[in-house]
């Protein structure tokens, strides 16, 4: 039987580089395999929403105040609705191949999807602003039109609404949507994206319990 990887951490599979394709592969990735052969959802609740935007802080408006932001129900609603789009539309993008199976069952119609997508994204007014941090090189990233009631919870939630939304629009339309894949690994629920033309699995863990697992199908050969 194909020894386990001894790796003493977690292997992890390569991080999405631009801005927009990171932030729209992590609220994908907040549905995952919960390690015991069922799924888990790492925005089940306001405070879960919280953390998941506090860590991704760079990566979001200014506006928001993201390493602030607090999450009520009603927001938790919204990017819910706009995760359950996300996966809808990598699915769609991953024809013929299968959905993850996390989603399989539970898709969106793709036209749903993207209505979904662009009324998010039309809820805040943006223009293209350009910074250079120290130590890294320049980023170009959308910022609100500041607006009267910018420091409102509602305007608040619509500011990440519409950054969730014009992420996935940007990752959707571009390019890397070609090396989209779902990871069939056993009890895997992730979507990668390819980085070699061999690869079949979103992470090497993940290429072992397939290796693992069709060892065991061989062995027992015909029902």
């Amino acid at each position: 039987m194909p020894a386990p990887s001894k790796a003493s951490a977690p292997s992890r599979a390569p991080a999405p580089t631009s801005a927009p394709t990171r932030l729209t592969f992590d609220l994908a990735a907040t549905i995952r395999h919960d390690g015991h052969g069922g799924v888990a959802d790492d925005l089940d609740t306001p405070e879960g929403l919280s953390a998941w935007v506090r860590d991704r802080a760079e990566l979001l408006p200014d506006g928001l105040v993201a390493r602030r932001y607090r999450a009520d129900a009603a927001a938790l609603d919204r990017v819910r609705a706009l995760r359950a789009a996300v996966r809808a539309l990598f699915a769609h993008a991953v024809l013929p191949g299968a959905p993850s199976p996390a989603d399989a069952r539970r898709l969106l119609p793709l036209a749903d999807a993207v209505t979904r997508l662009n009324d998010a994204a039309a809820k805040v007014l943006t223009v293209p602003v350009l910074s250079w941090p120290d130590g890294s090189g320049p980023l170009a990233r959308d910022e609100p039109v500041p607006d009267a009631g910018h420091a409102s919870p509602a305007h608040r939630a619509d500011l990440l609404d519409a950054a969730l939304a014009r992420a996935a629009q940007a990752f959707i339309a571009g390019p890397d949507r070609q090396r989209l894949r779902a990871c069939h690994a056993p009890r895997c629920v992730r979507y990668f994206l390819k980085e070699h033309p061999r690869q079949e699995w979103c992470k090497p863990s993940c290429g072992n319990r397939a290796r693992v697992a069709r060892h065991h199908e061989r062995a027992r050969g015909p029902a």
